[in-house]
């Protein structure tokens, strides 16, 4: 019953108030509030993150594809995540001082949140949920899933955790010219 008033409530909203990507505010790792909003006209990529993963080599190429396109209006956002095999254990303070010095990533990470489930954070109850995105309703698999984001704020593609970073088709949607 908990999770259709949630659902219910969050439609309700989303209806009410036209909530889209750029109208959240979500923690970043050291505690502060991350408006989305000043994110606007950028293409961003949404990437749930762990340390102890198969994936999290990723994170190379993450901070390789940031690095290579921060300055044409990319960014990237990663949002560590506990929710699969208990793969990212760690306070945000260690996760920070994990991905800094194993990966050298400068892209801005978020506090940790949970991608799944009733205790799902609601951007990414946004990001999964066609009645809210307005695009399709996806599951996140498992940690490295991304979301691509238009310039625009609308969700563009979903790529699956086994979707490497250097992808030619994450590449070309970057590099695309938005009408």
């Amino acid at each position: 019953m908990k999770t259709i008033v949630t659902i219910f409530f969050s439609l309700f909203l989303a209806a009410t108030y036209g909530q889209g990507f750029y109208d959240y505010t979500v923690k970043d790792i050291d505690g502060n509030d991350f408006p989305l909003s000043q994110l606007k006209g950028k293409k961003v990529l949404v990437v749930n993150v762990a340390s102890k993963c198969g994936f999290t080599p990723q994170y190379e190429g993450l901070e390789t594809l940031y690095k290579k396109y921060k300055d044409s209006g990319f960014v990237i956002i990663g949002f560590p995540s506990n929710d699969f095999k208990h793969q990212e254990p760690g306070s945000n303070g260690e996760i920070k001082n994990f991905c800094t010095t194993t990966y050298g990533v400068t892209f801005p990470m978020m506090a940790k949140i949970h991608v799944k489930g009733d205790s799902i954070s609601p951007l990414y109850r946004w990001l999964t949920d066609k009645e809210l995105n307005g695009k399709l309703s996806s599951k996140v698999k498992w940690n490295f899933q991304k979301y691509l984001i238009s310039r625009d704020g609308t969700l563009e593609k979903v790529f699956s955790p086994w979707t490497k970073p250097d992808n030619k088709k994450i590449i070309e949607l970057i590099e695309r010219k938005e009408q």
